[in-house]
This record gives structure tokens, C-alpha cells and sequence, in this order.
């Protein structure tokens, strides 16, 4: 998963259960919550994106990641992201 702000950090850990455990693995540049849902600044957004981080979590592998950095590479040249 990539890096949460620090100023929201706290605010998450309160509102979603589990949110430390995104921790477990160092954070990378790119992440499954960050090419598959849209950019946003909620709690409820973090609820999302931590659902997919969770999912990460549980199916990391090369091929997995090598799957992340396609998706990354498609949205950068496709102007999907914000």
C-alpha cells in the first residue's frame, strides 16, 4: 500500500478497524487501492482503500505486483488518475 499522510493516520485508526495492519508491509510507490479506486479524502474513501489494502495483504505475490505496476502504467498514460 502506499504511504497514508500522517495527519490523517490517527483519524483512520480510529474510524476503521484493522487500519494498522496496512502497516505490516512496507509502503511502495503504487498500490491496489490506488489503481483500482478512485482518488479521494474521506473516511469513507479510507474504508475503501483499506479494504483493498487488505486484499493486497492477503494475495502479495510478484505476479501480483508485476499486475499492480501494469494497472499503474495504464493509468499514468491514460490520464485516469488525478
Amino acid at each position: 500500500p502506499r504511504p497514508e499522510r500522517a495527519v490523517f493516520i490517527e483519524m483512520l485508526k480510529t474510524a476503521i478497524p484493522y487500519y494498522e495492519f496496512r502497516h505490516v508491509i512496507k509502503p511502495g510507490l503504487t498500490g491496489w487501492a490506488q489503481v483500482k479506486y478512485p482518488y479521494g479524502a474521506s473516511i469513507e474513501d479510507g474504508m475503501w482503500k483499506h479494504r483493498y489494502d487488505m486484499y493486497y495483504i492477503k494475495h502479495q505475490s510478484f505476479g501480483f505486483d508485476f499486475k499492480i505496476i501494469l494497472h499503474t502504467i495504464r493509468v499514468v498514460l491514460a490520464g485516469l488518475g488525478r
